[in-house]
């Protein structure tokens, strides 16, 4: 007797559908698996027969072939355990496969016949309510995620026994019932601990509502770190789609995954310098998301910039423009979302010192030259604003102004968000069109004085339309203009001779 169940495989973050097909035939006892599947994979004969004595589930002593359709795409972890016993069950009468060709089963089994969690429940429950299932049976340590998928019909289950008994009408599974409140979390930090560098928190600001990749470059002990952890307080509460989006990366890389979708927050990653290009675009086998996917829709914080490898830093290159990161190997190409807020920090010179007017650089010329020329011209051009911080001074750190609170300037976030696409709504035209004649002569010098590229020159206008929307201004005057060139250069001084060549 042939039978058929339908699970599903990860390939990144994506659901691939598998036929999980069994068919007991002439031979000597034993278990034939074909169709691609790895160690794990094959791996699950021993898992399923130790489960399914313990469970009290005998099956006919003949030989059995598997098959995971479609046979020529690979397949990978321990996720279908409970579909291959299920097909073999079924294949052997002693289960009546009334309900399988609508249900898609998901879960690894322990040799007691526990049924465990599995990395990407979610992944696979989207795209199965996408591929017209509309039922499904997942391990109860899954139950939180599956939560967050209301059309689909989710049992959980605690164990084998319990699924076979249910798909005999004998035993009801709990279901997963999806729960959601209007809460959001609250955060432990608020941009209102950091005092003194207003310029920086005003250039977090301009980051935060127009999704601009920032750099920080200042002396040790200058808040660059600071900063750059209470950007993701800034930024809005996530919409539903996108929560789910970001919840479901996280149940495919084996992450905490919130029981609401009110629960998700914006992802803040800080990976150390020591990792390498796979880790943070992607790569290993079977292909992993790397740091850029895992903080999508929040976050990457890139400390001590110069320190990483040169190339994984020019792997972030196309990441940071397409917001998506190819990984291709020879029988496998995956296309994973990748569009984090990318924020990075870096000293002026190797001892930290060479813009600190209180303590002496001791770096040679040449040393300082060589660290700075670790960064390429390309990746530096793709940041959208360059920002210089100096020491703060100890009597502002005591007495200072603790200014504007994350609450406060996140509402001007999400009013800068929603003027934008007001814009949009009424057929707004490009930044360039919305500029005035003077902003735009005043940038035609910029660009010439300064010697900004073409990615330069549309990075300023992108910015100098953040810097509108913020005051809800329909023209990009050339205060805009002024102020979104500042943030192309790293040095101030460079900054106040180009603007004097500009206006001459």
């Amino acid at each position: 007797m042939l039978a058929t169940v339908h699970s599903a495989s990860l390939s990144g973050i994506e659901s691939i559908a598998v036929e999980v097909q069994a068919f007991f035939g002439k031979g000597l006892p034993g278990v034939d698996i074909v169709g691609l599947g790895d160690t794990a994979v094959r791996e699950s004969r021993v898992r399923v027969r130790s489960a399914l004595e313990s469970s009290g589930l005998e099956l006919p002593s003949r030989h059995v072939v598997l098959n995971l359709a479609p046979a020529d795409v690979r397949k990978s972890g321990s996720g279908l355990d409970l579909a291959i016993a299920l097909a073999l069950l079924c294949a052997g009468g002693v289960a009546e496969p009334v309900c399988l060709p609508e249900l898609v089963v998901l879960g690894e089994l322990a040799l007691g016949g526990e049924l465990r969690a599995v990395r990407g429940v979610l992944s696979h429950l989207r795209a199965a309510e996408a591929r017209g299932f509309r039922r499904a049976i997942v391990p109860l340590a899954n139950l939180a995620e599956a939560q967050l998928v209301p059309g689909v019909d989710v049992r959980c289950a605690a164990n084998l026994r319990d699924v076979v008994l249910h798909l005999r009408g004998d035993c009801e599974l709990r279901r997963a019932l999806p729960t959601d409140a209007d809460v959001p979390p609250a955060w432990p930090i608020d941009l209102s601990d950091v005092r003194g560098q207003y310029a920086a928190k005003r250039a977090l600001e301009i980051a935060a509502a127009g999704d601009h990749h920032l750099l920080l470059v200042g002396p040790p002990g200058t808040g660059k770190s600071m900063l750059a952890q209470r950007l993701p307080t800034l930024l809005p509460r996530p919409l539903a789609e996108e929560a789910l989006e970001i919840a479901t990366i996280a149940s495919a890389t084996g992450g905490t995954t919130p029981t609401r979708l009110c629960d998700v927050a914006r992802p803040f990653r800080a990976p150390h310098h020591s990792l390498s290009a796979a880790a943070l675009v992607g790569g290993g086998t079977p292909i992993q998301p790397g740091e850029v996917t895992l903080a999508h829709g929040g976050v990457l914080f890139l400390d001590e910039l110069p320190e990483f490898s040169r190339s994984s830093l020019e792997c972030l290159r196309p990441t940071m423009e397409s917001g998506l990161a190819v990984v291709a190997r020879t029988h496998e190409r995956v296309v994973l979302p990748a569009k984090p807020l990318v924020v990075c920090a870096m000293n002026p010179c190797p001892c930290g010192y060479a813009d600190d007017p209180r303590r002496l650089c001791m770096c040679p010329p040449d040393r300082v030259e060589r660290y700075r020329a670790r960064l390429s011209g390309p990746l530096l051009d793709r940041f959208d604003m360059h920002v210089a911080l100096r020491p703060v001074d100890a009597r502002t750190l005591r007495e200072g102004e603790a200014g504007d609170s994350s609450e406060v300037v996140r509402a001007r976030v999400e009013a800068a968000r929603a003027w934008g696409r007001e814009r949009a709504a009424r057929g707004a035209t490009t930044a360039t069109e919305d500029a005035s004649a003077e902003a735009l002569r005043l940038l035609d010098r910029a660009v010439d004085a300064l010697g900004l590229s073409m990615r330069g020159y549309s990075k300023v206008l992108r910015v100098s339309r953040t810097i509108a929307d913020l005051e809800r201004a329909s023209v990009v005057d050339a205060q805009h203009v002024a102020e979104a060139i500042q943030y192309r250069l790293l040095d101030r001084n460079r900054v106040e001779r180009g603007f004097a060549a500009a206006r001459s």
